[in-house]
């Protein structure tokens, strides 16, 4: 499994500093709740064992969601977008997904845009 997981992550379009943008949503909802970002191992980390990682660019250390909050993320899928420099990460979320408590990071402001209309 470990070869299968290699030739995923050598598809990544990994930044300067070696990250990807992984965004993390609801899998049956669809709710996007949050944002984070994971270098080679932390991908490897999330595909192998089920369970979302991160790389924390403030700490300079790999966090597993959930591991001291309770607020897990169990994988339920994962795919690459069209240029290999995004991963969207669906999951099965356990308590809140934000560190402010909330159920997702993007409930807090509404910027309020102009509503598009017809083309």
């Amino acid at each position: 499994m470990t070869a299968s997981i290699d030739a995923k992550i050598a598809r990544v379009a990994f930044n300067e500093q070696g990250l990807v943008p992984a965004i993390i949503q609801q899998w049956d909802s669809q709710e996007v709740l949050m944002l984070g970002w994971m270098d080679a191992e932390a991908l490897r980390r999330t595909l192998s064992e089920g369970r979302v990682t991160f790389w924390s660019r403030s700490r300079q250390e790999y966090w597993r969601k959930g591991d001291t909050s309770g607020n897990i993320q169990l994988v339920r899928g994962a795919r690459l977008d069209c240029d290999g420099d995004t991963v969207l990460v669906t999951v099965q979320q356990v308590g809140a997904a934000c560190h402010t408590g909330d159920r997702t990071c993007f409930d807090a402001d509404d910027l309020q845009p102009a509503a598009g209309g017809r083309p």
